[in-house]
């Protein structure tokens, strides 16, 4: 072959494949046949069945009763490419492991399809039989085996099988082949003997567009079909999904425990860092891998990015950067969760004294935050508002903030609708639900959300905080630059409220008295 037909040739090969140049893998019928035999086979013995499958099915159950007669599709999603060929660590959609129970065993590209039935003919008396569709583990004697850098085994280690995943979770298993007959089938109107779809959308938009097809293919009338009655439809369902975590059973609560206690452990390494911080040019990285090495540890990931903000960088509520240094005498505010192997998430926030005593400026803003938390954990209870608690917490501050001298009018007209100028220092809410996402259920609706009364099982953030931007010419000088967050945990029961972060020290002598203590 000459350069120009070697030119020619190269520039044939498609461009997705392209990406597999640098393996240099052997085509040859030799090398396939041999990658092909003396392997051990693979272990027929079956797993037992989770803790988790139980709950998963009552979920499912839960959600079947709400949308009877109707085919319902919900995606794990697939792999989200982070540059070029690397893809980020796959982690599912929430809806979907809530409903299967699939926490870090990953399965890229599945779908959850409660199929409907006869009333009551459905799994577990329900009204819908459930199927996971996903790729099971290929056959060592396939080229998918060694030559599929997503899914071979080769590659990224052995993959369970469809009677695994059954027998784990007690849940139908299909291969991910049969998935779009599973999804298109008798799909169209339900006066034509059709069934109505309702998706899951902007989880996997291969399915978006399968499920838009086949609507598209099966309307009586195509060029008028009315796409925004059946977002309308799919918005229900997402709605439903998530107004389904509002309340933990037994098996979430543990899980978050579980996370709360990893977490505890990640602020505790913070802590013994801060020495190294202070003395590298980025402390606040250095803060920030402190905790993620034990998140990796103890759990799967974080929950979220870690906010690791020191001095003027605490007042900035969302400071992801954490490029800033972490200099002596000032606060240290650390926002952070580790999320656990079941993908519930922790959300802790403390702020810290980067050399280990709070000066009386800082004690005084900590203390004020403090008892904004402490009012409103003693309120919560059974039957009280949500958006109360937020209501509690900012009283006690604009209370704080006029006694300083720093409010520009009275505490009632603060606090009133037409005031609110204590939010200026305060601006985010002081509660959101907590579970598989840090900010769970958050397409709920109002009324039940922000507008509920709270009930045995619900799990939320408390965390008010104090933010004095050393911009800020409205207060005195020595308020600038200092911003203190609080946040805890909080599980409802029967009783009142429990603290599942309480292990973590909360007054600042503790907070002195605990980093003394690592340090020593």
């Amino acid at each position: 072959m000459n350069d120009a037909e070697h030119t020619t040739d190269a520039s044939t090969q498609p461009l997705e494949d392209r990406v597999n140049n640098r393996s240099q893998r052997p085509s040859s019928d030799a090398f396939k046949a041999f990658m092909a035999s003396s392997w051990a086979p693979a272990s027929q013995e079956l797993p037992a069945e989770e803790a988790v499958a139980a709950h998963a099915a009552r979920r499912r159950r839960a959600i079947s009763e709400q949308f009877k007669g109707e085919r319902l599709v919900i995606p794990a999603g697939p792999h989200k490419v982070r540059s070029n060929d690397t893809d980020y660590r796959f982690r599912p959609h929430s809806a979907f492991a809530h409903l299967t129970g699939l926490g870090v065993d990953h399965e890229p590209d599945a779908v959850l399809i409660l199929e409907p039935t006869d009333d009551g003919q459905g799994d577990d008396g329900g009204h819908h039989h459930a199927t996971l569709y996903f790729r099971p583990m290929a056959g060592r004697d396939t080229e998918q085996f060694y030559a599929d850098a997503r899914s071979g085994e080769f590659w990224i280690g052995p993959r369970p099988s469809l009677a695994d995943l059954k027998a784990r979770l007690d849940l139908a298993t299909a291969h991910l082949d049969e998935l779009e007959v599973a999804i298109t089938k008798n799909v169209g109107a339900s006066e034509i003997g059709g069934i109505s779809i309702r998706l899951l959308r902007k989880v996997d938009e291969n399915i978006d567009a399968l499920v838009d097809t086949a609507r598209y293919n099966t309307a009586q009338d195509p060029e008028n079909l009315d796409l925004s009655q059946l977002d309308a439809l799919d918005e229900k369902l997402a709605e439903a999904l998530s107004e389904l975590r509002l309340i933990k059973d037994e098996w979430e609560v543990e899980q978050l425990k579980l996370a709360v206690a990893a977490t505890v452990e990640g602020f505790h390494e913070v802590v013994k860092a801060l020495p190294r911080a202070v003395a590298h040019h980025r402390g606040e990285r250095v803060v920030e891998g402190a905790f993620f090495a034990k998140a990796r540890e103890e759990g799967n990931d974080l929950g979220y990015d870690t906010i690791a903000a020191s001095g003027n960088n605490a007042t900035i509520l969302h400071w992801i950067n954490n490029n800033g240094q972490v200099k002596e005498g000032d606060l240290l505010l650390l926002d952070a969760g580790v999320e656990a192997e079941s993908l519930y998430t922790a959300d802790i926030t403390r702020t810290l004294p980067v050399n280990g005593t709070f000066s009386e400026v800082q004690r005084r803003v900590y203390e004020a935050v403090l008892d904004a938390a402490d009012a409103a954990f003693a309120a919560a209870r059974p039957g009280l508002k949500f958006r109360e608690l937020h209501q509690i917490a900012t009283r006690v501050l604009a209370e704080r903030l006029a006694e300083w001298g720093l409010l520009p009018v009275t505490v009632e007209e603060a606090v009133s609708e037409s005031g609110q100028q204590h939010r200026r220092w305060m601006p985010h809410g002081t509660s959101h639900h907590l579970g598989m996402d840090v900010h769970d259920c958050a397409q709920a609706k109002r009324e039940l959300y922000l507008d509920a009364e709270l009930a045995e099982g619900m799990v939320f953030t408390i965390e008010p905080g104090l933010y004095f931007k050393s911009e800020d010419l409205a207060i005195p000088e020595e308020y600038r630059g200092i911003g203190v967050r609080i946040e805890d945990d909080i599980l409802v029961t029967a009783d009142g409220a429990v603290n599942l972060s309480a292990a973590l020290p909360r007054t600042a002598d503790d907070v002195e008295a605990w980093m003394a203590s690592l340090r020593a």
